[in-house]
């Protein structure tokens, strides 16, 4: 027993670790039987609605949804392109729910799959995460649970495809069907591939013999050009070609660019001319605590965000914003994935984007419920020279590449043809100190090496502190017979995490230290010294970026990167950035000549050939375009008035500026001030509707 054990050497206090741990394995099975968490609310069901209804609450889907489910019941392998806020997540979890079995779900964003995991049991509804920042033991465990414990969702990310223990456990799992999100990033010429997507067609003949059948794929993305899309249903091995693409037209939302050098100014005027909540858009985490702080000089309500947070100040922050107690939020590109805030009035990027569909992603979240919105983006000519500064890093000299390889395995200590397989915290900003390195252009060399396929570097990952207990009751309570400090504490951590026997569960030290009356440091060295006899798996908090290594390391004349390869991503890159510049400019440049509507450029880059003027864009504004309507159909309801649009001064002052001999937008605009887009939007309804005149 455990507690005549606790006199003895070390090495005989590992042995019996290792026994026990072989005993727990022993009766791994029965285990998973005796899971404690969310009750299961799903029963199958025959129809998708029901299920729509009574776990989401919606009595009805949103468009191509149903469509999209539908082709997946049949047994077909389907690519669905929706825009942001289209609701590709209920794609595949409502028919996963209708089928027997599991669904796999493959997606590159851990942190956006551990809020779909926590949303979807906190509805009942048992789902499990698999990525590179958990420890053997605990992917172990969860690759288990998908077996025998019942679960209906198993996300993972992409690098964990290609393990032995994933290929081998999968074969035993009741797959019902394979979700890939992010589909665009299989896509060796699209804005963000990654290598390890394309190891989904290789697990497609294992889902397939184990089933018995072949296991459809549900493959979704939000921006895909036409070759894109090609590209993701050749890679995913669709049985035939099978496209599903909503539109894209936002009759809503006012796609407006201004080229200026006051963007302090302008960004000002949006906030004080649009009522509602915003958010900011910029490249750099300094420049959003500092624009942030201007805002709030200047009487905005906001707050930054950016990924150098803690989680916890993330998510207060997004609580915050989404509760409309902050009203503007300046962030990096970090912010909004996944975040479904419906009444988001308007979108501004300060720093132009690098591509259109980082852009259209971002500037999507704005006007999701359908009422009035704007994407502002401001522009000038320092953007043009930073877009150039930007590409000139993003390629680095393919020797500087080889040399940040050999210097990554020299900072991890790794000799060559060591490391394989292996997962390992990698600590970006302390690599880049050491070796004395320009920060962007280590980072691209990295990220290029990535897309080679050699290693796979995650986002920064807040990982809570975990503890599964690793004796049975029974060892335990010998040890606490003997060890009254201890009885205390584990009675404690029992009593806060009943799964803690069964799982590793996520603990909050701060309040272990609130119930067992020590301080958080004493808290975390009775953690650590159960690690140490071995009664529990204690994973402390960690908070980096982590390198998953594909290969071993590879001695200088054996790393290769191919030169035509290395061109060809060049000029794709450099193209997706022309098409972003053209877009910003008033007569389209090469990429959209006599296309004067910002709306039909976007839908034109992404392969929608036919359109018609938005007439709501700033380009349409200026010539007069109106929106077209039809007899069958008004494509745009027109909006009311807002409680500030109905003030009489304002509707006077653009009626009597319309009446001017010399009338143009540039007066219209000079005339309103920081109200600019308020009156923007009351002359376009005038406008279009004569009668209120």
């Amino acid at each position: 027993m455990l507690a005549n054990l606790l006199p003895q050497s070390e090495s005989v206090l590992h042995f019996f670790y290792l026994c026990q741990r072989f005993s727990n394995a022993l009766k791994k099975r029965r285990k998973y039987t005796k899971l404690k968490g969310h009750s299961q609310v799903i029963v199958m069901m025959k129809k998708p609605e029901e299920i729509l209804q009574q776990v989401w609450g919606y009595s009805a889907f949103r468009p191509m949804q149903r469509e999209i489910i539908a082709q997946v019941l049949e047994g077909k392998d389907v690519l669905a392109i929706l825009p942001t806020g289209g609701g590709k997540s209920l794609c595949f979890q409502v028919p996963a729910l209708t089928l027997p079995g599991i669904c796999l779900v493959v997606s590159p964003l851990i942190a956006l799959m551990k809020d779909q995991v926590e949303n979807l049991n906190a509805r009942g509804i048992r789902a499990l995460l698999v990525h590179s920042g958990m420890s053997s033991h605990e992917i172990d465990v969860a690759l288990d649970n998908a077996i025998y414990g019942d679960y209906k969702f198993l996300y993972l990310s992409p690098e964990r495809l290609k393990t032995p223990i994933f290929k081998t456990r999968v074969q035993r799992m009741p797959v019902n069907m394979l979700a890939v999100d992010e589909a665009h990033c299989i896509c060796q010429w699209g804005y963000d591939f990654r290598p390890d997507y394309l190891e989904i067609q290789e697990i497609r003949p294992l889902l397939d013999q184990a089933a018995g059948h072949r296991v459809p794929v549900m493959a979704l993305t939000a921006t895909a050009t036409q070759q894109v899309a090609e590209d993701i249903m050749k890679n995913l091995d669709f049985k035939a070609p099978n496209l599903l693409r909503s539109g894209f037209e936002r009759p809503n939302l006012s796609y407006v660019v201004r080229r200026v050098e006051d963007k302090l100014g302008q960004l000002l005027r949006v906030c004080t001319g649009v009522g509602g909540s915003g958010i900011v858009y910029l490249r750099e985490r300094k420049k959003c605590e500092e624009l942030a702080a201007f805002l709030n000089a200047k009487g905005v309500v906001a707050d930054f965000y950016h990924a150098g947070m803690t989680q916890a100040e993330r998510n207060r922050k997004q609580e915050a914003w989404k509760k409309d107690a902050l009203r503007v939020i300046v962030a990096t590109n970090a912010f909004g994935m996944g975040i479904d805030k419906p009444d988001v009035r308007f979108v501004v990027h300060f720093n132009v984007p690098e591509s259109l569909e980082s852009y259209f992603q971002e500037a999507g979240r704005a006007g999701r419920d359908g009422e009035k919105s704007f994407a502002v983006l401001l522009w000038n000519g320092k953007d043009e020279q930073r877009m150039s500064q930007i590409f000139k890093v993003s390629f680095p000299e393919p020797d500087y590449i080889k040399d940040i390889y050999q210097k990554v395995f020299n900072y991890l200590n790794l000799a060559f043809e060591e490391g394989e397989g292996m997962t390992l915290a990698f600590d970006w900003m302390d690599f880049v100190r050491r070796y004395k390195l320009q920060a962007s252009m280590a980072y691209y060399a990295i990220k290029y090496i990535e897309m080679c396929g050699y290693w796979t570097l995650t986002e920064e990952l807040d990982n809570p502190a975990r503890v599964m207990f690793d004796v049975t009751r029974e060892d335990l309570y010998n040890v606490q017979l003997k060890r009254k400090d201890i009885d205390t504490f584990v009675k404690a951590l029992m009593r806060l995490y009943p799964a803690i026997f069964s799982q590793f569960v996520r603990i909050d030290e701060e309040q272990i230290a609130r119930v067992t009356l020590l301080s958080r440091p004493e808290v975390h060295e009775r953690l650590m010294e159960l690690s140490r006899m071995h009664i529990i798996q204690y994973r402390p908090r960690q908070r980096t970026p982590l390198l998953h290594l594909n290969n071993e390391r590879l001695v200088p004349s054996n790393f290769y990167l191919s030169p035509k390869v290395y061109e060809q991503r060049k000029q794709v890159f450099l193209g997706r950035m022309n098409a972003m510049l053209d877009y910003c400019r008033d007569d389209g440049g090469e990429q959209f000549p006599q296309m004067p509507c910002r709306s039909r450029r976007l839908l034109a880059y992404f392969g929608q050939a036919e359109s018609r003027d938005c007439g709501v864009c700033d380009l349409c504004i200026k010539r007069g375009v109106h929106r077209v309507k039809t007899q069958e159909k008004t494509e745009e309801v027109i909006p009311q008035p807002s409680k500030n649009q109905r003030d009489e001064r304002i509707v006077a002052h653009v009626k009597s500026l319309m009446q001017h001999p010399n009338f143009c937008i540039d007066l219209l605009e000079r005339e309103a001030g920081e109200a600019w887009l308020e009156y923007l939007e009351i002359y376009r309804i005038l406008r279009d509707n004569p009668d209120r005149n």
